[in-house]
């Protein structure tokens, strides 16, 4: 595909072979480590897992501080490669769960990286509430019946400490200049961003807010963006003619915006059948965008 060069495989064995400072950013939406969801999108060996439910359970309620500890040893260990590949200068924006975006920013920042700062996509469509009522929980611990109403009334209608997500983080990393940032800029063509990308009419800011795409356009994957999302953080971070990097490829929507703004891509995905209907997907947008 012209502009766009997909690997299958998985990245930690992919990127030792691409070519160092061979990208001008990393634009990635990698597992986020929830209820399962680990470094080879696997999702546990218990229980009836689907999209929106691991083991009876919406995605994102079961807590347990070994998910971030991975996360953050799988952080590290991608993001060296991820280093590695970029320009001096370059940066990588890494998608997160807001809940354990502090994993993945040490696991980057220990990898080499400079943290720059903390994105924030923001919709309002309305997301699934993983909030739950604690009656049922009440109504097993034994007590007689009239102790059971009164801790319902106590409770009050109260619920666990979930509530409605209304963003995804994104940290916004950056591998080290060479030299100032003027220099930088002179010998990679790295480390500035553009201000005069706008989205809904306003200069660049760390909160971004684009509709979460429709059930119609997810295209079986768990954890599609917005092209218009990804449009606009290659537009900030990147300039024409440059080379994006998504080691996570997924669908296929970083590779559509990048060429969507001039951009190359160079994409890594490990599904196989990911693979397939992202190359599809992309010869189907890039087609009808030439069209």
């Amino acid at each position: 595909m012209p502009g766009v060069e997909v690997y299958h495989g998985d990245c930690r064995k992919v990127m030792p072979s691409l070519e160092a400072e061979s990208v001008h950013l990393i634009v990635t939406d990698p597992p986020y480590f929830l209820d399962g969801l680990d470094g080879d999108w696997q999702k546990g060996k218990k229980g009836k897992r689907g999209t929106g439910s691991v083991g009876g359970l919406p995605i994102g309620m079961k807590f347990d501080p070994q998910q971030g500890r991975d996360l953050q040893v799988f952080a590290h260990e991608t993001g060296q490669q991820m280093l590695r590949l970029l320009k001096p200068g370059g940066f990588a924006i890494v998608f997160s769960s807001p809940r354990l975006s502090h994993r993945m920013a040490v696991g980057l920042e220990d990898a080499g990286f400079e943290i720059r700062d903390l994105l924030a996509w923001h919709y309002t469509r309305r997301a699934q509430a993983k909030a739950q009522r604690v009656d049922y929980h009440i109504d097993r611990m034994g007590m007689d019946a009239a102790t059971t109403r009164e801790w319902k009334r106590r409770v009050d209608g109260r619920k666990t400490p979930q509530m409605r997500p209304q963003f995804e983080a994104m940290i916004l990393a950056q591998k080290p200049r060479s030299g100032t940032f003027a220099q930088n800029w002179i010998e990679h063509e790295t480390g500035l961003i553009d201000m005069t990308a706008k989205l809904n009419g306003m200069a660049p800011s760390t909160v971004m807010t684009v509709e979460k795409p429709l059930r119609h356009e997810l295209d079986e994957h768990l954890t599609v963006k917005p092209i218009r999302l990804l449009r606009h953080l290659v537009s900030v971070f990147s300039t024409s003619g440059q080379t994006v990097l998504d080691p996570f490829l997924g669908s296929g929507t970083t590779a559509i915006a990048a060429v969507q703004e001039e951009r190359r891509c160079v994409g890594i995905e490990k599904h196989g059948p990911y693979v397939r209907k992202a190359e599809r997907k992309i010869r189907r947008e890039l087609n009808d965008e030439r069209d």
